[in-house]
């Protein structure tokens, strides 16, 4: 089952409105939790507003938003001013274009979600979804989603559609200026050929059966090891140290142990390559 929808409303194609239903794709409620208690009297403790002049709590009907505008300047805004910014929304996904799956740069994805076929819209929805996986693109489509008017890119997913939000593009960090410190490297021969042969060596299929929420995973055993009176052996980190010698490094990656070591083989090798001479055949006496 999918769940609660988050939102209900359609996605339009074209002139042909299909009624769909948006569904958290991920979710964290699996993970261990925890709640911040009193630690003399074991009660648990609330969070609450105070004035960081007076340290009076400050209850709710008297909390104003503001925006800062100097040193402790600020530009208040009641409730319903905030929402009249809050665009007016008619509960409609547009496809606004169609992008080919090549030309889609996943940098700006945000969260996913699961769209599905709402109050007998199944005929329509597959016909949307099935013409999108042949065509071999997702739809660009725009609606107000949790008060913000959000680009979704929209793609068929197994025998449904994924809904994946994007971010705006000023949140998104340019990456030339990200990587602009990167020195201009070739790095070219063996050093290239031996990368290449480890990453050959670890080929395989992606699985999201196979990750491993270590922490999660440790979290729960010392809850379980708490409540059964075990202590709790704190371990220490591993130090990693950066590879001071990266051609060294590449060969024993690559299982070809150190360069004298690889070079003994390889001498040893050619050795075993070459016939041994034979001592010449003595002729026979007239």
């Amino acid at each position: 089952m999918a769940g609660r929808a988050l939102w209900k409303g359609f996605l339009k194609f074209a002139e042909i409105s299909c009624p769909v239903a948006l569904h958290s794709a991920a979710s964290t409620s699996e993970r261990v939790s925890f709640n911040t208690l009193n630690r003399k009297t074991g009660n648990r403790v609330k969070r609450e507003y105070v004035d960081i002049d007076t340290w009076k709590v400050v209850e709710r009907e008297d909390q104003i938003k503001g925006y800062e505008v100097d040193d402790g300047r600020y530009v208040l805004f009641e409730p319903e001013e905030l929402a009249a910014a809050v665009p007016p929304s008619d509960k409609t996904l547009r496809i606004q274009s169609y992008v080919p799956f090549g030309e889609i740069d996943d940098l700006y994805f945000d969260k996913p979600y699961y769209l599905l076929p709402d109050r007998l819209g199944e005929e329509t929805f597959v016909l949307i979804r099935d013409a999108m996986r042949e065509s071999k693109v997702g739809a660009l489509a725009q609606a107000v989603l949790f008060r913000r008017l959000r680009t979704v890119l929209i793609r068929a997913h197994g025998d449904g559609l994924i809904a994946t939000t994007l971010n705006f593009d000023y949140q998104v960090r340019s990456a030339k200026e990200a990587f602009a410190d990167i020195p201009n490297l070739k790095i070219e021969g063996e050093m290239l050929d031996l990368a290449k042969h480890i990453i050959k060596t670890k080929a395989g299929l992606f699985d999201p059966r196979t990750f491993d929420d270590r922490y999660d995973a440790a979290l729960a055993e010392l809850v379980k090891a708490k409540m059964e009176g075990r202590a709790v052996k704190v371990k220490k980190q591993p130090k990693v140290e950066p590879s001071t010698n990266l051609m060294e490094a590449l060969r024993m990656s690559a299982g070809f142990g150190s360069a004298r070591a690889s070079k003994a083989r390889t001498a040893a090798a050619a050795a075993r390559a070459v016939p041994a001479s034979r001592p010449a055949a003595r002729k026979k006496a007239g």
